[in-house]
């Protein structure tokens, strides 16, 4: 064990978990996404490595076979997954690593790797949340009622996590996510690992 921590964050769409991690990334150099294997096509402007790791259908049920994957799922007819490899490298660089996926593929991680640390965000009511749906202006009334029974479902399991953030004031949400990471290095053990010298000092 070295001083990083293996960090799910869940949310209905419209939470807001986007825009906060990204928040936290341009605050905390020592954070880092770990990007998901995915086999749908590359949309304008996606870049493979930065977006997903870009794979044929074969390649991706090849690692499900060889177990490489941390959790994976099928969404609509494209499939989605965490490599553990490259979550085990990020980490050993001495990286806290966030995992932005669903309720599902967060307990999937947890039972592989029972030391990761699960948060998930939720809006301050239904109604903010159809609001937020709403206000983006990108889906119709039909897709919104579908997105909102999506996230009914979500967010009933958000007893599933160690931590809950309400995302009612975006800079308050934010602080509070940074002070669950902040908290994760601070644990006894962690510290032990990073201050090896001093704790093997003290008699």
């Amino acid at each position: 064990m070295n001083s990083s921590c293996l960090f799910t964050i869940s949310a209905p769409s419209g939470a807001g978990k986007t825009s906060l991690v990204k928040a936290l990334l341009d605050k905390k150099s020592d954070v880092t996404v770990c990007v998901s294997h995915a086999t749908r096509d590359k949309r304008p402007g996606e870049i493979d490595a930065k977006d997903y790791h870009f794979v044929a259908i074969e390649t991706f049920e090849k690692m499900v076979e060889a177990d490489d994957f941390l959790e994976h799922a099928k969404v609509f007819d494209n499939y989605y997954g965490t490599s553990q490899k490259v979550v085990e490298a990020l980490l050993q660089q001495g990286k806290h690593v966030i995992l932005e996926i669903d309720w599902q593929g967060a307990l999937q991680v947890k039972q592989k790797l029972p030391d990761t640390v699960a948060i998930f965000i939720l809006p301050p009511s239904r109604e903010t949340l159809r609001q937020r749906l709403t206000d983006r202006a990108t889906d119709d009334e039909s897709i919104i009622e579908r997105r909102m029974a999506d996230a009914d479902k979500e967010m009933s399991h958000y007893s599933d996590a160690e931590y809950l953030i309400i995302n009612d004031d975006f800079d308050q949400a934010l602080y509070d996510l940074e002070c669950v990471i902040h908290s994760q290095s601070m644990t006894l053990e962690r510290q032990k690992q990073k201050n090896r010298q001093l704790i093997d000092s003290i008699p």
